[in-house]
């Protein structure tokens, strides 16, 4: 599904009224019906709430907030609805749909002050489902002195809070809040999602998203180049494999990573690597860590080695046409020779890199956009937040604050495929789109989930190696780009799966591997 800014969803508004003849009063009869059809299955069939609360403002947000009261009390529930700006001339809509739905039974109170909404809370002490349409995308900081006590005053008494469109108090394009804002436990998107529900404050306060139809025409919601990654996107390499291929067309991948202890990170991503497919994995690892490795490693992987010293001449680096893709950088380390090792990689191998970790910790934007831009073959990389900042030269601050911005800054500099890491992870692509995986998982932010993700990037592009066509060279970016976004969304499932089985706090790095399975079990019932 597409994802918006506001000056997109607005064009997308007006198309809808200029070209097709929708009214905003259409829109939102739409998004009052769908918005009350998602409480009532979600909330309302198996629980008893004292009052549905409806917080409306003064804008369109509060409209479509008074549109979804109104069919909620006309399927039977008490609604009683608090307008929290009485002396403010409120928008034509809001008061049409204010009037209907007193009308239709919403008991509507004007609120002059925090204490008499902190009153009637406090006498009823029920249990409340709060629709939170004070102010929507459009919201720019700080609040008001006022609505700061009235968004901490209930928060802290709403039993489960509903948004309309986006948490009040966060922005649309860059997901920003002042000092509070609207906690919600589910927010009903109109349309498409919008950045800010993944981006900044709003990733935590926006709760689980659902998109609600607001009637728009189809044609109006194609295009763009942001998208909520989903199995759609992917499906060209997931199809069921030959039984009777071998293990040369499964492609062959090499590790290269791990030092004094920190081997696990180059076993875990070839592990990884190996379990999503790969017909042959190599881990390789510095000469002077080459038993330390050997100690450990699973049998099934192959080993090899990195000189630790120029003069040194067993080396896997001297003979990379055996391999169909290269990850290098899991627990590597940031020795002398790393620098030079990374960039002879990129200059002489021919095929993909995914690089992560130490590896992108020796190379910098400003020092390496060149060598990384004249690659004939893929490069992908694979950074945490702090990673990319450094590579970048900003701070974490920095990158948090707009992280599209700066991946696509990177993505076209470099000419690479960037997988920004974090509780949402950003894809960027060298066709200008923009994917991003939202599937927060506290059982992940554990040592070694990055490297489980290198390794599972690097297996499946092994899987779809690059040919050679007599004198020309053939990538099929297509594939090339759904191996990533495969490898991104196959992990995050894999989290998934472990967290619900061994609970957040239980499972490990370790634990994404072994889960697998279960992902792809998944993954083959949605192809069927």
């Amino acid at each position: 599904m597409r994802v918006v800014d506001l000056k997109e969803m607005i064009e997308i508004e007006r198309i809808t009224k200029e070209e097709f003849g929708f009214s905003e009063s259409l829109i939102m009869e739409n998004v009052g019906l769908r918005g009350a059809d998602f409480i009532e299955k979600a909330f309302l069939d198996d629980h008893n709430f004292g009052e549905i609360v409806l917080l409306a403002g003064m804008g369109n947000n509060a409209a479509d907030g008074f549109a979804i009261a109104r069919n909620l009390a006309n399927r039977g529930h008490r609604v009683r609805a608090f307008v929290l700006f009485p002396n403010e001339t409120p928008r034509d809509e809001v008061l049409v749909q204010a009037k209907r739905a007193k009308r239709y039974g919403v008991r509507v109170n004007e609120i002059r002050n925090v204490d008499e909404l902190s009153s009637y809370f406090s006498q009823s002490q029920n249990e409340y489902l709060m629709i939170d349409a004070i102010v929507g995308t459009g919201f720019r900081m700080p609040l008001s002195n006022y609505l700061f006590d009235v968004v901490n005053l209930v928060n802290q008494y709403a039993t489960v809070m509903v948004s309309v469109d986006i948490p009040s108090g966060v922005t649309g394009d860059k997901g920003e809040s002042s000092s509070t804002a609207i906690q919600a436990d589910y927010t009903l998107s109109i349309g498409l999602p919008k950045i800010g529900h993944y981006v900044n404050d709003g990733a935590r306060l926006t709760g689980e998203l659902f998109v609600i139809d607001g009637g728009f025409p189809h044609s109006s919601l194609e295009g763009g180049d942001k998208f909520c990654l989903n199995f759609h996107h992917f499906g060209d390499v997931v199809g069921h494999r030959s039984k009777f291929d071998h293990k040369n067309r499964f492609g062959h991948t090499l590790v290269l990573g791990g030092s004094r202890g920190m081997t696990g990170a180059l076993i875990m991503a070839s592990e990884s690597c190996l379990k999503v497919g790969t017909g042959l994995v190599t881990a390789a690892t510095w000469r002077d860590n080459y038993g330390e490795l050997c100690s450990r490693i699973t049998p099934e992987i192959m080993t090899g080695q990195i000189p630790t010293h120029k003069d040194e001449v067993e080396s896997v680096l001297l003979d990379l046409d055996h391999y169909d893709c290269v990850v290098m950088g899991p627990g590597l380390g940031l020795r002398e020779s790393t620098r030079e090792n990374v960039v002879n990689l990129l200059t002489h191998f021919a095929g993909p890199v995914v690089l992560d970790a130490d590896a992108i910790k020796s190379l910098s934007l400003k020092d390496d956009a060149n060598l990384l831009a004249k690659r004939k073959y893929p490069t992908i990389m694979t950074p945490h937040v702090g990673e990319f900042a450094n590579f970048i030269g900003k701070t974490v601050e920095d990158v948090e604050s707009d992280p599209i911005s700066y991946l696509k800054q990177v993505v076209d500099e470099a000419n690479c495929i960037v997988v920004l890491k974090s509780y949402c992870t950003f894809i960027g692509l060298p066709n200008g789109d923009t994917y991003i995986n939202y599937m927060p998982n506290d059982g992940m932010a554990s040592g070694g989930s990055g490297d489980v993700l290198a390794g599972i990037i690097g297996g499946l592009l092994a899987q779809n190696p690059i040919e050679q066509m007599t004198s020309t060279l053939f990538i099929d970016k297509k594939k090339m780009y759904q191996s990533v976004l495969f490898g991104v969304y196959i992990h995050s499932l894999a989290g998934k799966h472990a967290c619900e089985a061994l609970g957040a706090r239980a499972m490990s790095a370790g634990s994404i591997i072994e889960y697998l399975t279960d992902a792809f079990k998944e993954i083959d019932e949605m192809i069927g």
